[in-house]
């Protein structure tokens, strides 16, 4: 074999070392995400990991539980609120019950603590009224963070009924001790404006 023949067939040698090379690296890589496949499909199939985000702890909600919209019409402004029916189910269908039968409408924000709470929704105008349906106290791991509506309520934590109140400050010494099932998220603003007197023209919970 002639010296040009040996550096061509040299050449064609290390040409097909290196398919041969490359050829089982796509075997490799074939495998590898088809094992990776397999391993997420059993993940996902045995709850391993969540396809979606996981449940909130501390206190927080997040993308994945249900939320409810609340607007507030008031004479100092709109106050834009939303819900959380998976932390206070019952609470939340009641509120709106009786928003939905205009019962919040033309009522007035009776009770203004600076640095403490709003409070409405009583037709007596004084605290002591309601609708005359009472709602069990629902336990939740929300925090009575500034901006969060809540459930006024009488001694008895059963006796929650139609007037509700937004915290103008962190109150944590609230926690556990009345429901909040929900939160401002515009117009907070116009939460602080409130006075005593002031009427909410309107209130809808779609």
């Amino acid at each position: 074999m002639g010296k040009a023949q040996k550096i061509k067939a040299a050449r064609q040698a290390e040409r097909n070392k290196q398919l041969e090379r490359h050829t089982r690296r796509r075997r490799i890589l074939k495998r590898l995400a088809l094992g990776a496949s397999v391993l997420l499909a059993v993940a996902l199939t045995f709850g391993i990991i969540s396809s979606s985000k996981a449940p909130s702890k501390g206190g927080t909600v997040n993308d994945t539980e249900q939320v409810q919209t609340m607007t507030i019409e008031s004479e100092k402004g709109t106050i834009q609120l939303e819900l959380y029916p998976g932390k206070a189910p019952k609470t939340v269908a009641h509120l709106k019950e009786l928003a939905g039968k205009g019962f919040y409408n033309g009522l007035t924000f009776h009770r203004v603590v600076p640095d403490f709470v709003i409070q409405g929704g009583d037709p007596k105008g004084d605290g002591t009224g309601g609708s005359g349906q009472t709602i069990p106290f629902e336990q939740n791991d929300l925090k009575h963070d500034k901006g969060v509506i809540a459930m006024a309520r009488s001694q008895s934590k059963d006796s929650a009924d139609s007037q509700f109140y937004i915290t103008l400050a962190a109150q944590p010494s609230l926690d556990g001790q009345y429901v909040v099932f929900g939160k401002v998220t515009s117009g907070m603003e116009v939460v602080e404006k409130i006075q005593v007197g002031d009427k909410m023209t309107k209130v809808t919970i779609p």
